[in-house]
């Protein structure tokens, strides 16, 4: 599913539309979004198309479209210190940005089928934490993934505050998902092609709202011939208490950052203003857009949620070309500092105190 609101230019005009669509409603979901450039999480040939309100696949790569992770993130009503499961965890998109919400007392864990993928997660995962500016802005609760099928997980497996499955869910696998989560927890999947938020109010109550119209690929469920030996029941990872070592780490990145002036790293740098305007979009609905095999087959249907101005779009050329003509230096740009990053190369300490401190971050 996708297309329901216009297309980027970057990840900040991406979420400046969601925004705008009413798809992002909360600080705390927009400044995870901010944080994590949707672009990185596609193969450099698919960039292009990482700000495109579109789903997009690649073997068993796969990431929804942002609309979905938006109305995700926000029916989870995450908090920092909860618990979160990701059922389908994939490119580790989604458990990165609840991992920016959870903070460091929090658990993040994901399951996904293809260890390929999980593989890929984790590459993508070590490169936002090390080259990433943003990521010092939080406190970070770090994603541990697991590869098996989540419809094997483990009968005495813990319970979680906060459980999203990234798979279409069949009626009689419902309960199956219901038992994962504790009472007053939250899960949110796919179920009859609806986007589905079920909040456990008691040991056997439950309250379902439908938040929107989606089509998912089913959960895999494994195939085994006759006499053939059941696989092993997937264990998700254990829940530890951190160490001492990293307590020290999150305590004095703390310190340090509140320690830094008002105006410091949570407000970006002013954007260079775009030299076309962006069309403006309504939310609507539109039909879903279906994976057959590699190929996405769009199903539209009529909408007027586009404001057209033809003799803007026609003055296109001549501004641009004004825009070449302009002398740079007539546009202030200012370079962000990471304030963090700076502080904390400026203690007294050791190299490799000063390097474990900051993750050992490459820039």
């Amino acid at each position: 599913m996708g297309g329901a609101v216009s297309a980027g230019e970057d990840n900040d005009d991406l979420i400046d539309n969601l925004k705008e669509a009413q798809y992002i409603r909360t600080d705390m979901v927009e400044q995870a979004f901010r944080a994590i450039d949707r672009g990185d999480y596609y193969l450099d040939a698919y960039r292009d198309s990482a700000y495109k309100d579109l789903a997009w696949k690649n073997g068993n790569i796969h990431l929804s479209a942002p609309c979905i992770y938006s109305e995700v993130m926000e029916a989870l009503k995450l908090q920092p210190g909860l618990s979160f499961l990701n059922l389908g965890s994939g490119t580790g998109y989604l458990s990165t940005m609840v991992g920016l919400t959870l903070g460091p007392y929090g658990v993040n864990h994901g399951v996904e089928l293809h260890r390929d993928v999980v593989e890929y997660a984790l590459d993508k995962l070590d490169y936002f934490i090390k080259n990433s500016d943003s990521f010092d802005k939080f406190e970070f609760c770090e994603p541990v993934f697991v590869v098996g099928n989540c419809l094997e997980i483990a009968t005495d497996s813990h319970q979680y505050d906060r459980i999203y499955c990234g798979a279409g869910v069949q009626k009689d696998h419902e309960n199956y998902m219901k038992v994962l989560l504790k009472i007053g927890g939250i899960l949110v999947m796919p179920i009859d092609d609806q986007l589905t938020q079920i909040t456990r109010t008691g040991q056997s109550n439950w309250e379902s709202k439908n938040i929107l119209a989606v089509s998912f690929a089913p959960l895999v469920q494994q195939s085994r011939g006759d006499g053939e030996k059941a696989p092993d029941s997937v264990q998700l990872p254990p829940v530890t208490v951190r160490s001492l070592q990293e307590l020290s780490r999150v305590y004095i990145r703390r310190t340090l950052r509140s320690l830094a002036p008002d105006d410091d790293q949570d407000k970006s740098a002013p954007r260079v203003p775009q030299k076309r305007k962006r069309r403006r979009c309504r939310r609507r609905r539109i039909n879903t857009y279906v994976f057959v095999g590699n190929q996405l087959i769009p199903q539209m249907v009529d909408s007027e949620g586009e404001d057209h101005n033809e003799e803007e779009h026609s003055k296109e050329p001549e501004e641009e070309a004004e825009g070449e003509e302009r002398d740079i230096g007539d546009i202030e740009i200012i370079k962000q500092v990471n304030l963090l990053r700076d502080q904390i190369l400026a203690l007294p300490l050791p190299e490799p105190l000063k390097a474990y401190l900051l993750y050992f971050r490459e820039k």
